[in-house]
């Protein structure tokens, strides 16, 4: 057991009443966690109850101590005080209760050495009164043993998701009547509602409407300190414009941004709204400057960053690129193979005049970029900036009225599967895509034969990967090969993916910005990315979090 230094002390937990028993049990070397007396699952985070018997009476239980390395990446970009990087942030599944995994930093061996499947064994470091839970590998160490089986299996999906309960689908009663997007660029310093407004404006304009048809507004994430993420929410939108709906939505909690549509869809559907605004806004660039200057001042986290951040897990990309190895691991993924994912976003954002960075990459530029946190690379990560997004979900009995033909809502995808915490994820994949996606396809005729245009969330490369795999465009494990060296997902391949250049290299519009580029794309007013014959698209939002996908088609 050892203590930081308090001169450079690493962030420190948050203990609550459900945990302070966990950061205060390594003061005697022992690991604890809560258990269900009923059926031994251990419960952790701590809840009230048992996840899996739904049982209630739980103790507090000293484990071994002993657990199986499922993933680790070497951080090289996020400077975390306490923790000079290059510094490893890992995820073991311990020895009790595989479904469990603890977010941890591996200690006292080389990360080149490092095999996922290895046995490690706890140690403590104290830092004030906390003391974090590391792991280094145990001295008796056998042979790396397979991972830990995903739960629930790829192929076990299916049968998990719930049929609709009426044979008439609320989508048929929902069109996309209008979309705008405001100027987008890294750092533009201009206030985030400005970016909402323009944006909202020319949706509305591009739906034949005005702004006094709005009877709905419906936002993700809604207002509250969302460091670069938000506009301030519909209060914020209503009171700029003047605004009087009847309907009115802005929560985080919903399935991804594209959740703010699938609620707006509802509303029209229930009657409660004829023509409902959703918007997306970040200000994400000029927010970190902002921050940089020392003219916003960050919030402290909330309980759920303790279990991250004492060990270095700052950001999405962290905790992703720990399940990109567990892919390559499992199924021989490259890291050439989301390689071709970020050169297809450059090559296509290249025809797009309003993308941010539209310079030729190639797979040599792609490699020797610099480390962000393995195995990810420059290139393998989106691009901050300030934009706003906008569509107008109508009432389909409006179409006659309508400038333009509308938009139809053929399906959506939300079912949870698998648990939403980032870190107890218990699937290769990206947290939150098979569910979602195998949900998708329970709800419609058309299959991913069908898909003519895709338009897939790209936070990172391994986002883009996953949700290929997850909505069937090719087998599990089998990106790779579908990629075929890009040529399958290029304007003129079997799926053309993200032909505006995603959030890669058009900029990380966070989801909505790949709606926008779908509707355009089947009204055949993408210009000189037209893909031909668009006709159906896919659209997929959020990324590690609880997301939505949605299945777009024309009439035509």
């Amino acid at each position: 057991m050892t203590a930081s230094d308090p001169g450079t002390a690493r962030p420190l937990p948050q203990p609550d009443q459900e945990s302070a028993f966990f950061w205060a049990s390594g003061r005697d070397g022992r690991l604890r966690l809560r258990s269900c007396t009923a059926c031994s699952a251990l419960i952790h985070p701590p809840q009230p109850v048992c996840r899996h018997c739904r049982g209630r009476d739980t103790k507090i239980r000293e484990v071994s101590g002993r657990a199986r390395l499922i993933g680790f990446t070497v951080n090289h970009r996020f400077a975390v005080p306490g923790l000079p990087t290059p510094f490893v942030v890992a995820q073991v599944a311990l020895e009790e209760d595989p479904r469990v995994r603890l977010t941890t930093n591996v200690v006292g061996h080389p990360p080149e050495d490092l095999r996922l499947g290895m046995l490690m064994e706890v140690v403590f470091e104290q830092a004030g009164d906390a003391w974090l839970p590391l792991f280094r590998p145990a001295a008796d160490q056998p042979e790396p043993t397979p991972l830990p089986p995903d739960d629930p299996a790829p192929g076990q999906i299916r049968a998990q998701v719930r049929r609709a309960p009426a044979a008439r689908r609320f989508e048929e009663r929902a069109v996309i009547s209008g979309a705008g997007a405001s100027r987008i660029g890294r750092r533009l310093m201009v206030p985030p509602l400005h970016l909402t407004v323009e944006a909202c404006e020319k949706a509305v304009a591009d739906a034949g409407l005005t702004l006094d048809d709005i009877d709905g507004l419906s936002t993700y994430p809604g207002g509250g300190a969302y460091g670069g993420f938000a506009e301030g929410g519909v209060t914020a939108l209503e009171s700029a414009l003047g605004l009087r709906p009847v309907w009115h939505n802005g929560a985080g909690e919903t399935f991804g941004p594209g959740g703010c549509v699938i609620a707006a869809m509802l509303a029209v559907a229930g009657g409660l709204a004829r023509h409902v605004l959703c918007y997306r806004t970040v200000w994400e660039a000029t927010h970190a400057e902002l921050v940089r200057q020392g003219r916003i001042r960050l919030p402290r986290g909330g309980a759920a960053d303790g279990w991250f951040k004492p060990f270095g897990a700052v950001s999405p990309a962290i905790m992703l690129a720990m399940n990109a190895q567990r892919h390559m691991h499992r199924y021989g993924t490259t890291r050439e193979t989301l390689g071709w994912i970020a050169l297809n976003q450059r090559a296509a954002a290249a025809r797009h005049p309003d993308a941010i960075y539209r310079d030729p990459l190639t797979m040599d530029d792609y490699l020797s970029a610099r480390t962000i946190t393995t195995p990810f690379g420059l290139y393998d990560c989106d691009v901050p900036c300030d934009a706003a997004t906008a569509v107008v979900v109508s009432a389909a009995e409006t179409t006659p009225d309508l400038r333009k033909p509308p938009v139809r809502i053929e399906a959506v995808g939300t079912q949870i599967v698998e648990r939403p915490e980032w870190d107890q994820a218990t699937l290769t994949h990206e947290p939150q895509v098979l569910g979602q996606a195998a949900h998708l396809w329970t709800r419609t005729e058309l299959r991913p034969a069908d898909v003519d245009v895709a338009l897939l969330y790209d936070g990172f490369t391994f986002n883009c990967l996953s949700w290929i795999e997850a909505l069937g465009f090719c087998g599990i494990g089998e990106a790779r090969d579908f990629l075929d060296g890009g040529k399958n997902i290029a304007p003129d391949g079997l799926l053309p993916l993200n032909p505006h250049g995603g959030q890669l290299s058009h900029g990380r519009t966070h989801g909505m910005g790949l709606l926008h580029e779908a509707v355009l794309q089947l009204r055949g007013e993408a210009d000189a990315r037209q893909v031909a014959g668009a006709r159906t698209a896919v659209v997929s939002s959020g990324g590690l979090t609880p997301s939505g996908v949605l299945l777009l088609r024309t009439d035509g």
